[in-house]
């Protein structure tokens, strides 16, 4: 049975920073592309980052780019999302997903339903 668990969570201020943490068990974690999504309230989930089997692409929403890093360390089965210069437009669940099939292009954008496998979120609140 697939698990994905978030962490790392959390109320901060504008201009801050927070390091979301995303651990996976029942699937071989190595030979899974990775991604974070997040959906605010009254929007549709979108994607915030992606990240392939061995961690040497990646791929990130505009709004992501520059303040954003997505990480993994396979020997930990873990995902990693620091995120830095946080706005209020950031607020929202943030979504860890896996995907072992990898039948989506790094050149079109990221879809929810590409990846099978999804956590409970974790909740980001950024206040001004």
């Amino acid at each position: 049975q697939v698990q994905v668990v978030e962490s790392g969570g959390g109320l901060v201020q504008a201009g801050g920073s927070l390091r979301l943490s995303c651990t996976a068990s029942g699937l071989t974690f190595k030979d899974y592309a990775m991604a974070w999504f997040r959906q605010a309230p009254g929007k549709e989930r979108e994607g915030v980052a992606r990240i392939d089997w061995k961690g040497s692409r990646t791929d990130y929403a505009d709004s992501a780019k520059g303040r954003f890093t997505i990480s993994r360390d396979n020997a930990k089965n873990t995902l990693y999302l620091q995120m830095n210069g946080l706005n209020p437009n950031d607020t929202g669940m943030y979504y860890c997903a896996a995907d072992g099939n990898l039948n989506w292009s790094w050149h079109s954008p990221m879809k929810a339903s590409d990846f099978p496998y999804w956590g409970q979120g974790t909740q980001v609140t950024v206040s001004s």
